[in-house]
């Protein structure tokens, strides 16, 4: 039987990055920053939260990931 490639995953793990708005900050980091960034694994469950873009783009490449945007 031949394999899916659409339903088949293959290649390194796909994480989303969005903003976070500060009502969805934990309790511990409100009032601490105005922005915050969420990485986010394809079932939604968040594995990081970065100050900047750049870095949670950046941590996703150090972890063997693939980042995309989400809006």
């Amino acid at each position: 039987m031949n394999k899916n490639p659409f339903t088949e995953p293959s290649g390194p793990p796909i994480v989303y990055v969005r903003e976070v708005t500060p009502e969805e900050f934990p309790d511990e980091l409100r009032g601490t920053t105005d922005k915050l960034y969420a990485v986010h694994d394809s079932e939604g469950n968040r594995l990081a939260l970065t100050p900047d873009r750049r870095v949670a783009f950046a941590l996703a490449r150090r972890n063997d990931m693939v980042a995309l945007s989400v809006h």
